[in-house]
Formats: structure tokens, sequence, C-alpha cells
């Protein structure tokens, strides 16, 4: 009995594609050829792609498979080893169907952390906010990013945020001075209702130095100048109203839009 690459894969249940990547990374022999050159499949090349298939099917590597040779029973740590590797990857797609659930729930973006998805529907957070939170994601620890979304869960919106959102690069001096001053006593509110964002960077994984280093790098890609600028005024307007002469600890906002 012969057969051609088609009709081997299809009863093999694979596809023509599998079976000459197979042949290419040497798990299935070449068969030999018919004299008008189309290769000629036999009962032995069938038991191995049927083998190969049940192998991959099970979930083993096709490196893994290529160690194990001809071998017909797959020694028992193999089998063990492939176990603990799939209730690992059955933990992570059981998270992340989690996940989805919230995002479709909250009709939330879906590149933010599973701990920002619940809030970050709701509060109004614009393009460059979001891109923003999501840096500050991998910059926070893990209490500091229970804070924060905390914070984004009770902190209403400010009519300043909209004008911030919509500000020109161009703004002139009295625009920019004018946000900035009405802007500083919503941010002081809400740095006075949540202190634990005082210190964004305290338990920084990537340690507090680097993280601001990038926090503010990220402020430069993603807001314009005359952002950039309110930013520094409003810190420094706060900054004016406290009793101490240390300068100000270059931090995040703390609500995208509401601690700029």
């Amino acid at each position: 009995m012969a057969w051609s690459t088609r009709e081997i894969a299809e009863l093999a249940g694979t596809s023509l594609r599998a079976v000459r990547h197979y042949h290419e990374v040497g798990l299935l022999p070449e068969p030999a050829r018919r004299s008008n050159g189309y290769k000629q499949y036999g009962v032995a090349h069938l038991v191995r792609l049927l083998r190969i298939k049940r192998l991959v099917d099970l979930g083993f590597s096709l490196t893994r498979i290529a160690e194990l040779g001809e071998d017909d029973h797959p020694p028992t740590d193999a089998l063990r080893a492939l176990d603990a590797e799939l209730g690992v990857t059955i933990e992570r797609l059981a998270r992340a169907r989690v996940e989805l659930g919230l995002i479709l729930r909250h009709h939330a973006p879906a590149d933010l952390p599973a701990e920002l998805v619940p809030v970050a529907g709701a509060a109004g957070l614009s393009d460059a906010d979001r891109s923003l939170v999501l840096v500050m994601s991998r910059l926070l620890g893990p209490r500091t990013l229970d804070a924060y979304a905390e914070m984004l869960r009770s902190v209403p919106p400010d009519p300043t945020d909209g004008e911030f959102d919509a500000l020109p690069a161009d703004a002139g001096e009295g625009t920019r001075q004018d946000l900035a001053r009405r802007m500083a006593p919503h941010i002081r509110r809400v740095r006075a209702e949540h202190p634990q964002m005082v210190d964004l960077h305290a338990d920084s994984p990537r340690g507090a130095r680097t993280a601001t280093r990038i926090a503010g790098a990220a402020m430069w890609e993603l807001y314009n100048p005359a952002q950039v600028d309110v930013v520094r005024r409003v810190q420094e307007i706060l900054q004016a109203e406290t009793e101490t002469d240390v300068p100000p600890r270059e931090r995040p906002p703390t609500k995208g839009r509401d601690a700029r």
C-alpha cells in the first residue's frame, strides 16, 4: 500500500505542512519517490506519523520527541515532567480566563494588569494616562500597585482632567500656570487621602532610582512639552506649601491626570 503526502496527512489527521515540517526536522524519514517524482509513503511512515501526532497531542515538544527516537513507550520521568508542565500551563490558562472575564465584565482595556482592570474602565484615563499606567505596572511593587488600584477606584474625576488632556504643545505661559494652579488643590487632596502614594517607588522590584528614571522618561515620551511643564509647575506649587526644603521626588501620576 502506498500513499501520497496529502493522503498520508489525511489518514493521520494532520496537515501537509506538518508532514513536511517533520521531514525538515528529521522526525519523519523521507520516503522513496515514484518514477513521476512524487513521494510514496508506506505503512511504516504512517505508523511513525501517527506516533508523532499522538505525542504532539499529549504535549510533547518536537525536540523531546526527537530525543525519544523510535521508543514506543516514553520513560516515566518524561511523562511526569510533561504532566508537571501541563499542570503549570493549565493554571496559567485558568488565570487568563479569569482575567478575560474581568476585562469583558468591566469593558476595560486588555493591556492593563489584572489588579487595575476592575477600575480602569471607570477611571476615565486618556490614552497617554493608560500607557503610563501600563509602564508603571512594571515598576511598582505589590503593595503600591494595590494602593494604586484603590486610589483609581475611589478618586473622582476633576474638571481640570479634560483640560490637561486637551492642552496643546504650544500652550502659552499664562495658560500653563493657570491650569497648574487649578489642578494643585485636587492633587493635594488625592495625596492627602492616599498617603501611601507619596513614595510609589519604595518597593519597586527594580529599585527606586531605576523606577524613577523610567517613569520620568515615560512622562517625557507620552505627554507633550506643555503638559510636562504643567506637571512640573504643580509639583512646585505643592512643594512651596510644605515646610521642608527637601526637593520634591520625581514621582509618577497617582491617577494618570490626578497627580501629574
